[in-house]
């Protein structure tokens, strides 16, 4: 089975090519990437448990959503299309900031990401799709730091560098 290719970029986040996912995933490849956090009006973050026969981070909790942008696809249409396929919704987005890290996992595989971060709201009803996630639910973001320290293990490694900084930004917003 071949998996879709994704965007190989630089550190500025410039293309620079495109390589199968998971050959990108074994040599450690810096690649573009984007992750999705949604909130209620309640100012709760919808987390998902990542179904446990992912091909990395399997059964760990982390965001609404994340994926790799195609060849030729902007990042909005990449995280709506990937927010309607994993969690069976879709909702007004906006991209707030990016990053960069690498993560090395017990399986050879490396996550070196170039990570675009968007945040929406949503209240309605949530249909994952149970190939991608495992269980989901609403945490309020002093939950989610709670368990963060009491449970790190428990949680994606982007997810650790990423929450901080979209929960400051909603909490500065005035949503959390």
């Amino acid at each position: 089975m071949s998996l879709p290719p994704v965007i190989l970029v630089n550190e500025k986040d410039e293309p620079v090519g495109t390589m199968e996912k998971l050959e990108a995933h074994q040599k450690g490849l810096l690649h573009r990437a984007f992750s999705v956090f949604v909130i209620n009006d309640k100012g709760e973050m919808l987390l998902q448990q990542r179904a446990a026969d992912k091909y990395h981070s399997g059964g760990l909790w982390t965001n609404t959503c994340c994926s790799h942008q195609l060849p030729g696809e902007d990042t909005p249409a990449a995280a709506h299309r990937r927010l309607a396929e994993e969690m069976g919704f879709d909702c007004p987005l906006e991209e707030i900031f990016s990053f960069s890290y690498r993560a090395e996992f017990d399986n050879g595989l490396t996550e070196n990401e170039f990570d675009h971060v968007l945040l929406g709201t949503y209240n309605g009803p949530v249909r994952p799709d149970a190939a991608e996630v495992q269980a989901h639910k609403f945490l309020s973001l002093d939950q989610i730091r709670e368990e963060l320290i009491a449970h790190p293990g428990i949680y994606t490694h982007w997810f650790h560098i990423a929450f901080p900084k979209i929960a400051a930004f909603i909490e500065a917003r005035g949503n959390g």
